[in-house]
């Protein structure tokens, strides 16, 4: 099922959480937002529109890892339903497209709820407080050809590192529904 996101509600104050990456190792938001924020994504394995911007979103996160910014992925579908979105497919997912940010599980899909997320991909832009700024879209390629493409996500982020505010013109993200148990 196709969905759009909500618009921004810009400083929204983000709840820390706790999860487990597919390994069992524990990672909290207030630990990794860096310097200059924090991109929290809710992805997962299956979706179509998560399979096409995958490589990208890895390209993306690693210049922003670079910038002063921290990156966490959160994987909420309750993969009893859907076998693909996994911990073991999570491991194999992020390995096949080289994620240089953990990759973690919403096992009772708490996180998921507490961020009114919506969608595979669903995009949290946090400025360095943990305030929201930014829930859009990747880029404007979605899946089709991205070679000249419009990184909206990466310059969002590098404009709430240099102010603390995201742009005020966001265009959601789109995506398959979060698989609720």
């Amino acid at each position: 099922m196709l969905l759009d996101t909500p618009l921004c509600d810009f400083g929204w104050k983000a709840p820390n959480f706790s999860l487990k990456d597919a390994d069992g190792l524990d990672y909290s938001m207030g630990d990794h937002i860096g310097p200059n924020g924090l991109l929290i994504a809710f992805i997962c394995n299956h979706c179509p529109y998560v399979k096409a911007i995958a490589d990208r979103l890895a390209s993306d996160t690693r210049e922003l890892m670079q910038d002063g910014f921290g990156v966490l992925a959160i994987m909420s579908n309750d993969y009893t339903y859907v076998e693909a979105d996994s911990p073991a497919n999570m491991k194999q997912f992020a390995r096949q497209h080289d994620f240089p940010f953990p990759y973690l599980v919403d096992e009772d899909q708490s996180v998921g709820k507490a961020y009114n997320a919506v969608c595979t991909p669903d995009f949290f832009g946090l400025n360095a407080a943990g305030e929201l700024q930014y829930r859009g879209r990747l880029d404007d390629a979605a899946m089709g050809d991205a070679t000249q493409r419009t990184r909206e996500l990466v310059d969002a982020m590098r404009l709430i590192g240099k102010t603390g505010n995201g742009p005020r013109d966001q265009k959601p993200s789109i995506g398959c529904s979060i698989k609720w148990s």
